[in-house]
């Protein structure tokens, strides 16, 4: 490689680099960021160009905002204690809280409700029952009370664990993921169970199954 086409990489670097470091981060409270230049915090909301259509804009209201670092080093929070709002954390714990959502979002995979709801739709559909879709459904809406095991590979930091914010953002955004998972996987069962049952079962299955208890 010629030393002008080195000087050209290392310019082409040099810029795009240059532009990276006076990019500003929003953290929102969702546990998402964002990665780009705020052009306004007024009105209520941080601005920003969409970086999909330059030609729009995107406003994050104060309330699902944490804090945005900016490029110089300052870090402006939106985020505070006040209980009268619903905010019991303090601004630290808030931030753990925030990391665990995060993580959880990342890291945690609701198979085994996915799996299990496709299983009760599947064979409460092919049973012809009028109320099968109780069935799957239920399971959906029971999904989120069973205890969350967080799995050390999913955590971005080991130290995370031991605070009990942490695991309280894990948990939130883990029983969401349940039902969410829960919901597909019913849906699909229950539409193949009936199906399987219209298409095969139908002429030889009772015409009415009744249950004993």
């Amino acid at each position: 490689m010629s030393r002008f086409n080195i000087c050209i990489l290392f310019i082409i670097f040099f810029v795009f680099n240059s532009k990276a470091q006076y990019k500003d981060t929003i953290l929102l409270m969702n546990g998402n960021y964002v990665v780009e230049k705020v052009i306004d915090t007024l009105i209520g909301a941080v601005t920003i160009v969409n970086p999909e259509k330059t030609t729009e804009k995107l406003h994050y209201e104060y309330d699902d905002i944490y804090c945005v670092k900016y490029a110089s080093g300052f870090t402006d929070y939106y985020y505070t204690q006040d209980t009268l709002r619903g905010n019991y954390f303090t601004r630290d714990e808030m931030q753990y809280y925030i990391y665990g959502e995060r993580d959880a979002r990342k890291g945690f995979k609701a198979r085994g409700s996915l799996i299990g709801a496709g299983v009760v739709g599947l064979a409460s559909g092919g049973l012809g029952l009028f109320f099968a879709p109780v069935f799957p459904y239920g399971y959906m809406a029971l999904s989120g009370i069973p205890k969350v095991r967080i799995k050390h590979s999913t955590i971005s930091n080991p130290n995370y664990i031991d605070h009990d914010a942490y695991i309280l953002g894990y948990e939130r955004v883990s029983r969401s993921k349940r039902k969410i998972q829960a919901l597909i996987g019913g849906t699909i069962g229950l539409a193949a169970g009936y199906g399987l049952y219209f298409g095969l079962l139908k002429d030889k299955l009772p015409s009415t199954i009744t249950f004993r208890f």
